[in-house]
């Protein structure tokens, strides 16, 4: 059952075009929306998705494409999802993994250092089948187990078997191995560059948000993670619709990723 319900995430749109992508050369250069454009490019991810309706749909709603990043085994994860689908965005499995001592724990779904490979193979499988329409997987939390090079491994291991899912490191420790180990498996992978809202306040998140401006004008491209405060929506419905004409373009992690690849 579980290998049915990835196959049929495999031939979504945005899972073809990252088969093809990778598989196909010359495929990139096809898609001037996407390489040829010469804007800086913006992903935005909202994390711990999946426990709040309210503010999950409002997310799910934006007329801009945000990426939803939906917790497994929440009660609304599936309305959220199905929800972001419909509207056009892309869905990310938010994988639980171990903190270091002291923090919060991960949650139901969470992979442990104590996690062993078969236990790894069953848990992943139970957190990719209770959200629907997942294209990618970014950790939720993480700062202990994504050093370990181990786990990490099997990890990426895994979600290579699992058809053309890409990653996302969200960066939760300096010491993380997870982006390295993800492309050394084939996996198209990148990382968070700007938490939006460690400090939940509209000063602080516009703060960060010109950081995340000023990366993406530096670099090309730059990937910035907020989270369901209200504080957080509010801001992004006030200044997405000015990124045009400040000169971004907003786009998915898939198309950013792909960007990338292709920036020399």
């Amino acid at each position: 059952m579980a290998i049915k319900r990835l196959h049929s995430r495999a031939l979504s749109p945005v899972n073809l075009f990252l088969f093809l992508y990778f598989l196909i050369p010359g495929i990139a250069q096809a898609d001037s929306s996407i390489v040829a454009s010469p804007l800086p490019r913006i992903a935005l991810i909202i994390d711990d998705l999946g426990n709040v309706s309210s503010t999950g749909m409002r997310i799910a709603n934006f007329d801009w494409p945000v990426v939803l990043a939906v917790l497994p085994h929440t009660p609304y994860a599936e309305e959220i999802a199905q929800t972001a689908h419909r509207s056009g965005k892309e869905v990310m499995l938010h994988l639980p993994l171990q903190a270091m001592p002291g923090s919060v724990s991960g949650g139901t779904g969470s992979i442990r250092l104590d996690t062993s490979r078969a236990q790894l193979n069953y848990i992943l499988d139970a957190d990719l089948n209770s959200v629907p329409f997942i294209v990618g997987v970014n950790n939720h939390m993480g700062s202990l187990i994504t050093r370990h090079p181990g786990h990490m491994h099997w990890l990426m291991t895994e979600l290579k078997s699992r058809g053309n899912l890409f990653f996302v490191d969200s960066y939760t420790s300096a010491a993380s191995v997870a982006l390295q180990l993800a492309r050394e498996q084939g996996i198209p992978a990148t990382r968070r560059d700007v938490f939006l809202d460690n400090e939940a306040s509209a000063p602080a998140i516009d703060k960060e948000f010109q950081r995340l401006k000023k990366l993406a004008r530096e670099r090309g491209t730059a990937v910035g993670i907020g989270h369901p405060h209200l504080a957080t929506i509010s801001y992004l419905e006030r200044e997405l619709p000015k990124l045009r004409e400040q000169g971004f373009q907003l786009v998915t992690i898939s198309e950013l990723i792909a960007v990338q690849l292709e920036t020399p």
